[in-house]
């Protein structure tokens, strides 16, 4: 099972802070990303997501494991 935290505008989105997917079969980073879009209708948010704590970009072949915890971040703003 994979958990999907949501921040942000991101979360007002989803209008919650984290869910649980669980697979059959082998799941990657794209294609959870793809089905996420396809369920929320993110349009032209603008996110960042870490798999395990970690940034990944969205366009880098990324196989899931049942383990990993994948968060969509807003964009970081500093001063």
């Amino acid at each position: 099972m994979i958990e999907i935290k949501y921040f942000g505008a991101v979360a007002e989105k989803t209008k919650c802070e984290f869910e649980k997917l669980s697979f059959s079969e082998e799941l990657s980073l794209q294609k959870l990303l793809q089905d996420l879009e396809e369920k929320y209708a993110f349009e032209a948010l603008t996110f960042s997501v870490a798999v395990n704590q970690k940034i990944v970009s969205k366009t880098k072949q990324y196989q899931l494991q049942t383990s990993d915890i994948v968060a969509l971040l807003p964009p970081f703003a500093g001063g």
